[in-house]
């Protein structure tokens, strides 16, 4: 890439985070760039004269470990990167309500925002305005991994909207969880007789679900993605709580205090939901938990809904996620399929989004 280069800093070395670091540093060659910030919780990695960190056979596990430097509170980071002497681009890879809540502060210090983050973009609407509708002066914001990792989603929408179409409808499954979940639960196979509860205790051992599955069942997860997509489009919802969602976590279930006994407790309530997969199985239908936005209408839902078995939507496999999007001008809606999930992809939607903010400050 032609022009000057950037300053890449970096929050959270987890999951996603280690493997973001392992993508951008071994890639040379798409985008000038300077990593010059490396923050975990209580250990840091910092370039304090804004030149190249360093790392031996670009191993900067090995770096970061023996590094002596404390984390920076985020005001004093804010201030550290505000000195930076070219274009910053700071990727939060965590899922921190707490750094979310600095977004607005950040951009209007001219630091730009890559991340797959959801809080900042699905919480109340003015920190979503605050982001978006700031002055040219601020730091550009980024944020494709928030809905379908690294699926096209967030950019497609963008893009059409900005050539002048409207988008009328969106309809899908947004989480790879629940996709696994009710794609091995409610099948085209009407012999299937497995049971909710343990389809949810193996996607737990399977490490498809959160370390506590309430977290995926309760919905929220799929209403933040539907809060994203439906701002995007022009619905200006408030909070993912302002639409129906349908939560799976049986009410006398919510309030249990361990995971092992809510997972020991869940298979009382099978009952409810093996007579829906029956009622749909009789009309040849499957059940699938879907994410739903109706621009005409102006509504907003998270819950189960029916499927023929002939609609993309029944034929889905594992955890991948799928989201139809119908417009002005895709009367016959675009369908885009994929990994919803997993630190590879979800990393790799970040650094596409870091390589874009490049392109756009170092011209």
């Amino acid at each position: 890439m032609s022009g000057k280069a950037v300053n890449v800093a970096v929050i959270g070395a987890g999951v996603v985070g280690a493997s973001f670091l392992d993508q951008i540093v071994d890639m040379k060659t798409s985008i000038s760039y300077n990593l010059i910030l490396v923050a975990e919780a209580n250990q840091s990695l910092i370039s304090k004269d804004f030149k190249p960190l360093e790392f031996v056979n670009n191993d900067w596990k090995a770096a970061l470990a023996a590094s002596g430097d404390k984390t920076m509170t985020l005001p004093e980071t804010i201030d550290f990167l505000k000195k930076s002497p070219l274009p910053v681009i700071l990727v939060d890879n965590t899922s921190s309500a707490y750094i979310a809540d600095f977004y607005p502060e950040i951009v209007k210090n001219g630091i730009s925002i890559a991340t797959p983050n959801k809080k900042a973009f699905s919480s109340d609407f003015k920190v979503w305005q605050q982001l978006f509708e700031g002055k040219q002066t601020d730091g550009l914001v980024y944020h494709e991994a928030t809905v379908g990792a690294g699926l096209p989603i967030i950019s497609f929408l963008r893009e059409i909207i900005q050539t002048g179409d409207e988008v009328e409808k969106i309809e899908g499954i947004f989480s790879g969880t629940l996709s696994y979940i009710f794609n091995e639960f409610s099948t085209i196979d009407s012999k299937n007789d497995v049971k909710f509860s343990d389809v949810v205790k193996v996607a737990k051992e399977l490490g498809y679900t959160e370390p506590d599955p309430r977290d995926d069942l309760n919905g929220l997860d799929v209403a933040r993605k539907v809060t994203i997509v439906a701002r995007i489009s022009g619905l200006p919802i408030e909070n993912p709580s302002a639409f129906p969602v349908h939560s799976l976590v049986p009410k006398q279930l919510e309030s249990v205090q361990s995971i092992p006994e809510f997972l020991e407790q869940l298979p009382n309530y099978d009952d409810e939901l093996r007579k829906l997969k029956e009622e749909a199985a009789k009309e040849n239908k499957v059940l699938r938990f879907i994410g739903k936005v109706d621009l005409k209408a102006k509504t907003a839902s998270v819950g189960i809904e029916k499927y023929e078995h002939s609609h993309p939507f029944a034929s889905l496999k594992g955890s991948d996620n799928v989201i139809s999007i119908k417009t002005k001008r895709y009367t016959n809606p675009v369908v885009i399929q994929g990994a919803g999930a997993g630190s590879a992809v979800t990393a790799a939607g970040v650094l596409g989004d870091v390589i874009k903010a490049a392109q756009r400050l170092a011209k």
